[in-house]
């Protein structure tokens, strides 16, 4: 439990440091070779924790201190998803091990969005937001004076 609270905090944290690095840097500044550098390794490390070291960690907490095997069947609270062998309704028999399964697949379908809205955020920092058009009239005309600051 420890390792994996600790391998999440430590993506959360890298994630964190990628965004407030982002608001800061301005998108036209050139890079040195040094911090090009440590941004690779920086995001290299990152990717790491988030689609390597939390995956194992969840399995390997669920596996050992959990006990999630596939012996153990899941039936649900009260027994409502019994399956149908041990004599439910239910025609799948789902035990803790597809759970477990499930839920490392849940990780990595997270991370994926988390990292394709964090190359969105880098890629649109800087940009300003599309000025609206000022309202119309019925007849098509603008109802405040283009070019005034009202």
């Amino acid at each position: 439990m420890v390792a994996l609270t600790l391998s999440v905090i430590v993506t959360l944290a890298g994630t964190a440091g990628i965004l407030a690095y982002a608001k800061r840097r301005p998108p036209d500044a050139p890079h040195t070779w040094g911090e090009a550098m440590f941004g690779a390794m920086f995001v290299f490390f990152l990717l790491f924790m988030a689609y390597g070291v939390v995956p194992h960690q969840w399995l390997t907490w669920a596996e050992n201190e959990l006990a999630w095997r596939s012996d153990k069947f899941f039936i649900g609270w009260g027994g409502f998803l019994k399956p149908q062998p041990a004599g439910g309704w239910n025609p799948l028999t789902i035990n803790y091990l597809h759970i477990e399964h499930i839920i490392a697949v849940l990780i990595y379908g997270i991370v994926l969005a988390g990292n394709v809205w964090l190359w969105k955020v880098w890629q649109s920092r800087g940009k300003k937001p599309a000025e609206t058009a000022p309202a119309r009239s019925a007849f098509g005309r603008p109802l405040v004076k283009e070019g005034s600051s009202l």
